[in-house]
């Protein structure tokens, strides 16, 4: 086995960057509904989620064998610096969708951004067209409808069930069952999300003749890939957050728990099943769901359209930005040099310019300036909990007596009682 090269060394950083990227990208399908419902403070969410994250990287390889040795061919020459070009597409086109606030796949980023870079460098044959079909394109299509149907039947369900339930009784277990479920979805995208990019540095080690073709991945790639994401979830993707948690539906705990347990059972099983879906479609999906299975609930159609268009555009555009990236770095140590240059710059200007409108955990609940996250106690209805009583405020006004023609009528004070 070769030692570890100093281009292998910059792929494996670049792979943590883009773990990175994806936890914070992330954060929102598992964190989004709880923090919206105000079953849990924002910064204790996100903390939660991340430590999770880094457990759930632990449970399983079967994700990382699909990305090392399934969509790829290892034996077509595909050096690391191709590696290292599909995974500046995806990291730039995670930043850009954050920017936007927009819920697109971080999975589909990184496949965009590794299937464009190959075949730039060499050529269509490379890619196991069967795999990315039956593995990456399916899941995508399926895996969000069978969520969000699940949830759309489990919120009926639920409210269904707790109809004639007394409602402080019943306000406590859905914080519960909230903060169960989405401690849940945390485990599954550890299992899910840490193991791609497990896979992409497995890839490099392998494209670089450190390990032998289909090796599972090394226990320090393990690790390593773990905290990267569970640090970028810690960060939190406050801006997808936002938009998952109250621009989609108007989110109550019911809907709420629902809509996490569909998910995390879904990724779960796709995770068990080697499959490399995106844990964000899963979940906005599922968030969908809840939203249509309220009676009175709302789902806003614009920020779905908007969703599905950057999920639509996500697999080329990375894929164009991982071509170029590739064609670059295949010029040698000044093209390597460049991309790595352009990858610093691009995302010193994407966070450069989303300080002009900043959103953090402290304004995250904020719709049109005023907060509006939901007390952790609200109570189910079929359709939605009651309003709190608002104070009613009488104006008593004592007329005085007219005078005479030509005379402006003494006004008494006006004395307010509020009731």
């Amino acid at each position: 086995m070769e030692h570890i090269t100093l281009l292998i060394a910059i792929v494996i950083v670049t792979a943590l960057a883009f773990d990175f990227t994806n936890g914070f990208h992330d954060t929102a399908n598992a964190m989004a509904t709880t923090i919206s419902t105000g079953a849990m403070k924002p910064k204790a969410a996100v903390a939660m989620s991340a430590v999770l994250n880094l457990v759930g990287a632990f449970l399983s390889v079967e994700v990382a064998r699909t990305i090392s040795g399934g969509i790829i061919d290892e034996s077509a020459g595909v050096q690391p610096e191709v590696i290292f070009a599909g995974l500046v597409g995806a990291i730039l086109w995670n930043l850009l969708t954050w920017l936007a606030g927009l819920p697109s796949s971080s999975s589909h980023a990184l496949f965009g951004g590794l299937i464009g870079a190959t075949i730039a460098s060499v050529g269509l044959d490379a890619i196991h067209g069967d795999a990315v079909v039956m593995k990456v394109i399916v899941p995508a299509l399926v895996a969000p409808l069978v969520a969000g149907f699940a949830a759309m039947a489990a919120t009926r369900l639920t409210y269904r069930v707790a109809r004639n339930a007394d409602e402080r009784a019943t306000s406590k277990g859905y914080r519960a069952g909230q903060i169960g479920s989405a401690a849940l979805v945390s485990l599954a995208h550890g299992t899910n999300d840490a193991q791609k990019t497990m896979g992409v540095m497995t890839l490099a080690l392998i494209a670089g003749g450190v390990l032998a073709p289909d090796s599972d991945p090394p226990m320090w790639v393990i690790a390593s890939a773990g905290i990267a994401i569970a640090l970028g979830t810690y960060l939190g993707g406050w801006r997808i957050i936002r938009t998952l948690g109250k621009g989609i539906t108007d989110i109550q705990p019911p809907q709420g728990f629902a809509a996490q347990t569909s998910a995390a059972t879904t990724i779960l099983a796709s995770s068990h099943m080697g499959f490399a879906l995106s844990t964000t479609q899963v979940c906005s999906g599922a968030v969908m769901g809840c939203g249509l299975g309220r009676k009175g609930g709302v789902v806003h159609w614009s920020t779905a359209r908007r969703m599905v268009v950057a999920w639509g555009l996500t697999l080329p555009a990375a894929g164009i930005i991982g071509a170029l990236g590739a064609l670059l770095a295949e010029q040698g140590t000044w093209g390597v040099s460049a991309v790595l240059a352009l990858l610093i710059a691009g995302s010193v200007a994407i966070y450069v310019r989303s300080r002009k409108e900043p959103v953090d955990h402290s304004n995250v609940n904020d719709v049109n300036g005023v907060n509006d996250a939901q007390p952790a106690e609200a109570a189910p209805a079929e359709s939605g909990p009651e309003p709190a009583p608002v104070p009613l405020q009488v104006t008593i006004t004592r007329t005085a007596p007219a005078g005479r023609a030509g005379e402006e009528p003494s006004v008494p004070d006006q004395p307010t009682t509020t009731v």
